[in-house]
């Protein structure tokens, strides 16, 4: 029997799982991530870990966690693991692929939308007292329909926002590193250079990983390019974007908006001026935050613990440890 931390509640079955492959599971009972001192001494006494993207896994700790032989991650992203720390430490790293790119493209559509139409700015004014009378010049934005959108990112999730766009009507262009011909063709769209999706996209939705080649891919230059009337939304990473880089374009008026899901840190402090354009939306990293995906993601994080606990490979590893720890 293993000894398995939960970071936070999850939805589904997940524990249940855990609990039947005959393995002792502790659930931090608190809605906000455990505080470092509790992750490490909870990690000291496990054999596996369930963790969120908020729970920061780094070397010293999985050194120190001499019992840990598997952190399975409750996402696709897993920037918050040291993954070489990992492998060099014979711990296994998993993730939650191939779950969440139909949701997640949801909300990216959904924050394109209402950044669109003044959804949540009118809402506000509304609650506010603000509607007195219909008006013909009250909160006027530009028509997604028949619009050009602009995908940096060509994996599931991009690809999943393609087929959204096509059913709006847009022109899908696509920034990607990686040459897929064969997808880029069967979904309409035109693969071209960052600096040309930015000068034609009416919008323009980020789906890359982060990593040091991404931080910072929309900076102060790229957002230079862009339409004046343009709407950036990121649902992948908040370092993907300079935040400050940012701030000074909705300033200036360079873009025309912003609708992000991820920032930098988050929770971004209520003190943040992104806080104070009406032409900002924020929400809380929601992405995949529907009750089936959730517990999909759950659930396959668990199944990676069970296998590694059962002496086997897990699921879906992004490492490989030259020599993976034993839980014997």
């Amino acid at each position: 029997m293993g000894q398995v931390f939960v970071t936070r509640r999850v939805p589904g079955r997940a524990v249940e799982l855990l609990q039947g492959a005959g393995h002792d599971v502790a659930v931090w009972p608190d809605d906000l991530p455990p505080p470092a001192n509790a992750l490490r001494e909870s990690l000291l006494q496990a054999d596996a870990a369930l963790t969120m993207v908020t729970d920061p896994i780094g070397q010293d700790l999985l050194i120190e966690a001499e019992r840990l032989c598997v952190v399975a991650n409750m996402a696709v992203g897993y920037d918050n693991i040291d993954i070489v720390a990992a492998s060099q430490a014979g711990v296994w790293a998993t993730n939650t692929p191939g779950v969440l790119h139909e949701t997640t493209a949801d909300l990216a559509f959904a924050l394109l939308l209402a950044a669109a139409r003044n959804v949540v700015l009118s809402d506000r004014d509304t609650r506010d007292g603000g509607w007195q009378m219909w008006s013909p010049t009250a909160f006027l934005g530009p028509d997604p329909f028949g619009a050009t959108i602009g995908i940096v990112g060509l994996g599931e999730i991009g690809q999943a926002v393609a087929r959204r766009a096509h059913g709006f009507g847009m022109t899908v262009l696509a920034a990607t590193r990686t040459s897929r011909p064969g997808i880029e063709q069967e979904l309409g769209v035109e693969k071209v250079s960052l600096n040309d999706l930015l000068q034609r996209a009416d919008f323009v939705s980020l789906h890359v990983p982060y990593s040091p080649v991404t931080e910072h891919l929309i900076g102060s230059q790229e957002l230079a390019v862009m339409k004046e009337t343009a709407i950036l939304v990121n649902t992948a990473r908040g370092g993907v974007v300079d935040q400050d880089a940012l701030v000074e374009a909705l300033r200036a008026g360079t873009i025309g908006g912003a609708a992000l899901d991820v920032t930098v840190p988050e929770p971004l402090p209520l003190t943040h001026p992104l806080y104070g354009f009406p032409n900002v939306i924020i929400t809380p990293h929601i992405g995949s935050a529907s009750f089936a995906t959730r517990a999909h993601m759950a659930e396959m994080a668990a199944r990676n613990i069970v296998a590694v606990l059962g002496g086997a490979e897990p699921l879906n590893p992004v490492n490989q440890p030259p020599v993976p720890r034993n839980r014997a």
